[in-house]
């Protein structure tokens, strides 16, 4: 039911913003290739990339401009760090547009794919990833929360139709009540509408210092059951940051990739432009 395309949405800001396209950038959509093999790759952008690893994969896939979303440019965000990275609300809204009217698998563009999805999500009408326990942003209540860093949905599906009619209400501001926190409580009014997926196969590493850590400084080479692995890169993309970890944005070049034992570097060395390269 699902079609075999692939979305990425870049160019609202955020990490990389008004830099070249990054190595980490070009892995994503390289490993998708790759590993899930789909017919076609589309990334949808507002600002246009740029760059020697843009040039580079720019030919192996569709590019479509998008606008930004005006619920998200005109909010008056409250909390400081919330409206640092606003960004990511646009995408939000854009990854939900595209997969209600074309279908397709949507990852976001600081992944990297080890293995193809389990061949089961592709006959579901839609699919999520669990992301664990995480504290409810309203309530603070701990829950289990489904990422929406990977989605797949079939066109019209109704899991994501009825999260994009009532995604616009939830928006309050906060991080996740309208992405994750919303795709929560869509699984429990709509279970026959989505196939959830345990943590391990498109969310491995939680975003916390430990999670990091195992992804980003030392090696588990064990990822079985493991399809995609969301880096979460905005809360270490940037080099002054070192509350989750030490690793940034600067330090991951194709000579890191190549020669690092850690994690990320190993699952993303074979998708390198030049991965036979000694």
């Amino acid at each position: 039911m699902i079609p075999r395309t692939a979305h990425f949405v870049f160019g609202f800001g955020g990490a990389g913003a008004g830099e070249p396209f990054h190595l980490v950038h070009y892995l994503a959509i390289a490993s998708c290739l790759e590993v899930v093999q789909p017919d076609t790759v589309h990334v949808h952008c507002h600002g246009l990339p740029y760059g020697h690893y843009w040039d580079l994969i720019r030919p192996r896939v569709d590019l479509h401009r998008v606008d930004p979303v005006a619920l998200v440019r005109d909010f008056p965000y409250d909390d400081r760090v919330v409206r640092r990275y606003a960004y990511a609300h646009h995408s939000d809204f854009v990854r939900l547009d595209v997969l209600a009217e074309r279908g397709g698998l949507y990852a976001d563009i600081d992944t990297v794919f080890v293995a193809p999805p389990p061949a089961e999500c592709w006959e579901a009408e839609a699919v999520i990833g669990s992301e664990g326990v995480m504290d409810d942003p309203v309530t603070g209540v701990p829950s289990e929360s489904y990422s929406n860093a990977l989605l797949m949905a079939a066109p019209g599906a109704a899991y994501i139709d009825a999260w994009r009619a009532r995604i616009g209400d939830a928006f309050d501001g906060t991080w996740s009540a309208h992405s994750c926190m919303l795709a929560r409580d869509l699984v429990l009014e709509l279970p026959q509408s989505v196939h959830v997926e345990p943590q391990r196969t498109f969310h491995p590493f939680s975003a916390t210092p430990d999670g990091f850590r195992r992804l980003l400084e030392a090696s588990e080479p064990d990822l079985d059951g493991v399809s995609s692995i969301h880096l979460a890169a905005h809360l270490w993309w940037e080099e002054r940051r070192r509350d989750f970890t030490d690793v940034h944005a600067g330090m991951i070049d194709e000579a890191w990739v190549r020669s690092a034992d850690t994690t990320y570097a190993v699952a993303a060395r074979p998708f390198l432009p030049d991965h036979g390269r000694s």
